[in-house]
């Protein structure tokens, strides 16, 4: 869910079919997303900061299925839940750089709305936390 929200380019929707994400603006056909000088650096870091939110699941899954076989009866997966948390962080600052930064510059398009990428990424923003929290409470059988 993490992965599709974050590539694709639907977290706003305009009602005359526009539609933009992190990457690109698509009408019609696709292109570079134009935004304005000073707001291009925040769009950089909604961009890396939900990147590395992928890239600390994955990890997280990896350290998971180690602990699984290296880990001894009865002990916790604290690893692999401090690095869900840290994916939690990196969902948290991205899609809050991207809602206060470019939900409002929108405002000029005919009835704007969240699109389902916008959702999916506050959706795997709860399912991180919650995911995070098990595997510190979870012990090995």
């Amino acid at each position: 869910m993490l992965f599709v929200s974050t590539i694709s380019n639907v977290w706003m929707v305009s009602s005359n079919g526009t539609s933009w994400g992190l990457w690109l603006q698509c009408n019609q056909n696709c292109s570079q997303m134009a935004v304005e000088s000073g707001v291009e650096g925040s769009l950089k870091a909604a961009q890396a900061f939900m990147i590395l939110s992928i890239i600390f699941s994955v990890i997280a899954l990896v350290i998971f299925i180690a602990q699984l076989f290296t880990l001894e009866k009865g002990k916790r997966f604290y690893i692999t839940g401090a690095i869900m948390l840290v994916c939690w962080l990196c969902i948290l600052i991205g899609v809050s750089i991207y809602t206060a930064q470019f939900t409002s510059a929108t405002a000029e398009l005919p009835n704007p709305h969240h699109g389902y990428c916008f959702i999916l990424a506050w959706i795997c923003f709860c399912f991180s936390f919650v995911i995070g929290i098990l595997y510190l409470v979870l012990r090995k059988k």
